[in-house]
């Protein structure tokens, strides 16, 4: 199983930092390797969400999204490619005004990968992805 994780202070209050991780549509906007994301379908408080994503090659695979507004998404593989497992989580805590985020995924594959090529095909991108998280707020947000 590969696995990566990360805790970051984000400069936006957790009712705003859950509307950007919510509005999976929106992703490919700012997330380089995600080539489309839409909500296939809704079922209370889950989602199964699509994604279309480019690292080294081109998959797809879906992840049932639970959410728990402005404090946690937890998700779950549905289906794919490339994958055979994966579930993880945001948890989100306010902080003096800002955003303290928890990030965590684990992913196993359906074909063989080494240890650490799996480790690090789930946890290269993620200096980037936080990177383009932080934009983004200041983006939509600002500097407060």
């Amino acid at each position: 199983m590969a696995k990566a994780n990360t805790t970051e202070l984000f400069n936006c209050t957790p009712e705003q930092f859950f509307s950007i991780i919510s509005d999976y549509s929106k992703y490919p906007e700012f997330l380089s390797e995600v080539k489309s994301c839409k909500v296939i379908k809704t079922e209370g408080t889950k989602k199964l969400v699509e994604y279309k994503v480019q690292l080294i090659k081109s998959f797809t695979y879906t992840l049932w999204m639970t959410e728990d507004p402005n404090n946690k998404i937890v998700w779950e593989f549905a289906g794919g490619d490339i994958f055979k497992t994966m579930k993880g989580f945001w948890t989100l805590k306010e902080e003096a005004g800002k955003t303290r985020a928890s990030y965590e995924v684990d992913a196993t594959f359906g074909i063989f990968v080494p240890s650490p090529v799996a480790n690090a095909a789930v946890s290269v991108n993620l200096p980037n992805m936080i990177s383009s998280y932080h934009k983004r707020i200041k983006t939509l947000f600002g500097t407060r």
